[in-house]
């Protein structure tokens, strides 16, 4: 069923802030709405509704009675029928045209997760309004109900769209169809469209809620003494220590040189290991397991920078380094929208930094042996198509 929108007023006479993102179809200059010009529009065809073919119905029966009775009368509500027919037709098709369409897509689109497409139809006639328009980006999407657009005016609202699959996606035309002015066809028109959105690996439900905030961000102290900011313990000076290390204060009071240990910091970094040199997948089954585990490792990633870890991502041909923050994970959602399957290698695949906390993923059908976890490495997790499999070992 059609969302049904408000009828719009007229366009202001200020002109609008021009959108960030322009996906205009038949617009010059998107800062002005005046400079809007409407695009050449492609005929889609006609489609007879449930009472437009109760209409032809009856039209017909109208048109064999007159025949068999020879009533005049009955010929002129025949041809006052047809006369109908023939202005739904013309009002219909003079309703889809002179339209310019833009679409604003949001900041960050998933994959089998819904999306609000914010959208803008101008009428550029100066005559007649538009009434009764049904808009979608695209032949798979839900349309929206238009009930009224005023004459040289604009309505503007948004629309629920889902995309299945990740990667690039273009919106090739914008189809608009018309239930003016009787409802018995659906006029359908479709306007050119200029507009590639990039949708990211779908997110599965273990990272949508908000997880706690590290009381320690960027480190966690350990029970060694070390480089750090926690106190771990006083002790005298020895040779070799550094002098700014000096507790003065302890010093004064005892008379004897106080020397401050540090606690040694453990790094929150994940590193995240995705061996995509699975070569070609031919069946569509092996096709899903590779989706599913790029979806696998943009959950885990997001889910680690959340919480305050530095994350990296090493694949085949491309590695992005250790980092957190905005930056990074729209980083590791690009590189992971737009990873593909690579030619097979048997050679190993590991990240920069050892002593993190690796999460190896890999296809377990037909791909390469995963080369054997360092022993220093605190917590390696293996994620496999079959299932998942943890390696906890403690360092030398």
């Amino acid at each position: 069923m059609a969302q049904v929108y408000p009828a719009a007023t007229a366009a202001p006479a200020a002109a609008p802030r021009p959108s960030r993102r322009c996906a205009a179809t038949s617009c010059r200059n998107c800062g002005d709405w005046r400079a809007w010009a409407p695009s050449e529009s492609i005929p889609e065809g006609i489609r007879i509704t449930m009472v437009g073919l109760w209409y032809v119905l009856l039209s017909v029966l109208v048109a064999v009675a007159a025949t068999n009775t020879g009533n005049n009368a009955l010929y002129g509500v025949l041809a006052l029928m047809f006369a109908v027919l023939i202005l739904s037709g013309v009002l219909s098709r003079q309703n889809v045209r002179g339209l310019a369409i833009t679409f604003d897509p949001p900041a960050e689109i998933f994959a089998n997760r819904p999306f609000a497409l914010g959208f803008a139809l101008r009428s550029c006639g100066y005559l007649l309004p538009r009434w009764l328009l049904l808009l979608k980006p695209a032949v798979e999407a839900r349309p929206v109900l238009l009930p009224f657009v005023p004459r040289h005016g604009r309505s503007q609202g948004r629309l629920e769209m889902l995309i299945p699959r990740r990667g690039p996606y273009r919106f090739q035309y914008a189809h608009v169809a018309s239930l003016f002015p009787f409802g018995f066809f659906r006029k359908g028109v479709r306007y050119h469209l200029d507009l590639e959105v990039l949708v990211f690996p779908e997110i599965f439900p273990a990272a949508a809620g908000t997880p706690e905030e590290p009381e320690n961000q960027g480190a966690d102290a350990t029970r060694h003494a070390g480089w750090g900011h926690a106190l771990f313990a006083l002790r005298g000076f020895r040779r070799g220590d550094d002098p700014r290390g000096i507790h003065w204060k302890q010093t004064a009071r005892t008379g004897e040189i106080v020397f401050m240990e540090r606690e040694a910091e453990q790094t929150r970094r994940l590193s995240i290991v995705f061996d995509n040199a699975v070569g070609q997948l031919a069946d569509e089954a092996a096709r899903r397991r590779f989706e599913r585990l790029i979806s696998e490792a943009a959950t885990t990633a997001l889910d680690h920078l959340a919480r305050g870890y530095e994350v990296e991502l090493v694949t085949r041909g491309q590695t992005l380094g250790f980092a957190a923050g905005v930056r990074q994970r729209l980083a590791i959602l690009e590189l992971l929208a737009m990873l593909a399957p690579a030619p097979r290698r048997h050679d190993p695949l590991t990240g920069r930094d050892p002593r993190a906390s690796q999460l190896r993923i890999h296809l377990d059908a037909g791909s390469p042996e995963q080369p054997a976890a360092p022993r220093e490495q605190q917590h390696v997790q293996v994620i496999a198509a079959a299932g998942v499999r943890e390696e906890r070992g403690r360092p030398r």
